[in-house]
């Protein structure tokens, strides 16, 4: 029996949210069935093309129709992320299924899974997938868990053949990453946050609050589930959730998770104007050299360090599918704005030297470069 909760403010935020993002995806999977639009340009979202109301009954899709899926915990985020998918997936042509991961790190994680399944098939999602994960015990047990729990839900999506897997991450969530990355000083990269749109990743609560989730819930009439590891402490993001964010709510006023928020939507908005500036700039600038490529040092030196250091990154990226780290990276350009006649850089894999005009970049044998 699917559950027809009646419509709350709570409950029209996040179908609301859903839909929008479905809508934006768009169907990225090949032969997803007739009647599909045809493939965008780079970068310009598909849209889902909803049947006429008469003609599209919100039980269930067609089996032709593409297959969206919710990655659901039995948590409130996830929950009422899953009713809502359930709700609104039909409505745009779509079928939606759930896979729970077992990540096995409790006694009662059998049970937990089992009743998200449950939960899931009553709310009208099919195929209903649990995947039992091993988690590593090298590493953070954070990461660890992650690496897992993508691990798993890659491999659900490929074997049922699913354009998309949806996510339950929130603004509180996003606030929490924003300050984690903060706290580690890994530059502006870490500050982003987490993308409404990650391939094939969506997450559709990133505006929306964990409050509104649980509100959902309740309004539903859903009961969800609590993670007894949400409450510990030893794990650095429940430090930020349970301690920090209070406290700096308390001290500077409400509003912080917005605002945080909204400055990891303002730098991803940066970065990706000037990543967009540089891929322009490098298919002009860059020329090939032996064994490698060039980039000229008075184009280099012409432009600001943010895009400057862009440009260096994409030619060793493009060329040797390396990837510089910054000290790496302000090492490259110091050959351009504090040239003293220094010698070549050994960095790993790569010789960078500053030659008649240009910085040069060479692919380096693996015996060079250990001598």
């Amino acid at each position: 029996m699917t559950i027809r909760p009646r419509l709350t403010p709570a409950i029209a935020d996040v179908r609301r949210a859903v839909r929008g993002t479905l809508a934006a995806a768009g169907d990225d999977t090949p032969g997803a069935g007739p009647g599909e639009p045809p493939d965008s340009e780079p970068g310009e979202p598909r849209v889902f093309q909803p049947a006429p109301a008469a003609a599209a009954p919100a039980a269930a899709a067609p089996a032709d129709r593409p297959l969206v899926l919710v990655a659901l915990s039995g948590g409130a985020d996830s929950l009422a992320l899953a009713a809502a998918t359930a709700f609104e997936a039909p409505r745009l042509g779509l079928r939606a299924g759930a896979v729970i991961v077992d990540h096995a790190l409790q006694e009662s994680s059998a049970e937990a899974a089992a009743a998200a399944a449950r939960i899931a098939a009553s709310l009208g999602l099919a195929p209903v997938h649990v995947r039992r994960v091993s988690v590593a015990a090298a590493g953070g047990p954070e990461a660890a868990a992650r690496d897992a729990r993508y691990a798993a839900l890659n491999a659900a999506r490929a074997e049922l053949g699913a354009a998309h897997v949806l996510l339950g991450h929130t603004l509180d969530d996003q606030a929490e990453t924003v300050l984690l990355g903060l706290s580690r000083g890994s530059g502006a990269a870490s500050l982003w946050g987490m993308e409404r749109f990650g391939g094939v990743y969506l997450r559709p609560l990133l505006a929306t609050r964990r409050a509104v989730t649980e509100r959902f819930c309740a309004d539903s009439g859903l009961s969800p589930w609590h993670d007894p590891q949400n409450d510990d402490p030893a794990f650095a993001r429940v430090r930020v959730r349970r301690r920090v964010l209070p406290v700096l709510e308390s001290e500077l006023g409400p509003g912080i998770a917005e605002a945080l928020a909204r400055t990891a939507a303002q730098l991803r908005e940066d970065a990706e104007a000037l990543d967009h500036f540089a891929a322009e700039m490098i298919e002009e600038l860059a020329e090939p050299a032996e064994a490698g490529i060039s980039l000229p040092v008075v184009a280099l030196a012409a432009n600001p360090p943010a895009l400057r250091q862009r440009l260096i990154r994409l030619a060793v990226q493009a060329e040797f599918h390396q990837w510089l780290s910054r000290a790496h990276t302000l090492e490259v350009a110091r050959l351009v704005t504090e040239w003293h006649g220094q010698g070549p850089l050994a960095l790993p894999g790569i010789r960078v030297e500053r030659r008649r005009g240009l910085i040069v970049f060479s692919a380096v044998a693996h015996s060079d470069s250990l001598g």
